[in-house]
């Protein structure tokens, strides 16, 4: 799905983290959003994810209207709250009944890796595993944009591995990744800087 930009922008107060913003992310591509840290880059992609209005400019889906957005984007932050009474498996369960995965339950827990953790509740996990659901959830997500805010936080180099083979096999979909790191960027193949748009 096709995302566009004209002249978005967003302040808070008197301050505008970023202004002007006139692009469009493609299906099948990759992108990087890069600037220091905080320069706008969430507040950019909770723009993109329907989660914040803009201040100013426009923002449109092609194809989708504004009631369908959210069925549309799969989206994982470090920010994100899951259930922390839940189990793993619970979690997996209630994400497919709420928006349909795009394979079962159960192989997303192999998938994943997390057999030794399903059934361990969510407030148990390590923060570098918390993030690792999110991402799955997103990632298994047969949603058209798939929006990632600094996906590989707190993970070890396994994980990380993980995630670059996962986001590889992506197919048809607009990805687009917030993140100052080296390994992340690489894997994108256009990036916008926030700092252009000051």
């Amino acid at each position: 799905m096709r995302i566009s930009t004209d002249n978005l922008g967003k302040r808070f107060g008197y301050e505008w983290v970023f202004r002007h913003l006139t692009t469009t992310f493609y299906p099948n591509k990759t992108y990087a959003i890069v600037g220091a840290n905080g320069s706008g880059k969430s507040t950019l992609m909770k723009i993109l994810a329907g989660i914040m209005p803009p201040s100013a400019g426009k923002l449109s889906y092609e194809g989708i209207s504004a009631e369908h957005i959210f069925r549309n984007i799969a989206f994982a932050a470090p920010y994100m709250e899951l259930i922390e009474e839940l189990s793993v498996w619970e979690t997996v369960q209630l994400h497919h009944r709420l928006k349909p995965l795009c394979l079962p339950p159960d192989e997303l827990i192999t998938s994943a890796q997390f057999e030794k953790v399903r059934n361990r509740e969510v407030r148990l996990l390590s923060s570098g595993m918390k993030q690792k659901l999110k991402l799955a959830l997103a990632l298994f997500s047969p949603a058209p944009v798939l929006l990632l805010d600094e996906p590989t936080t707190n993970f070890d180099a396994t994980n990380t591995k993980w995630f670059i083979e996962q986001l590889q096999q992506q197919k048809n979909r607009t990805v687009i990744i917030a993140s100052n790191m080296a390994a992340e960027i690489e894997l994108c193949s256009a990036t916008i800087s926030i700092a252009d748009f000051k």
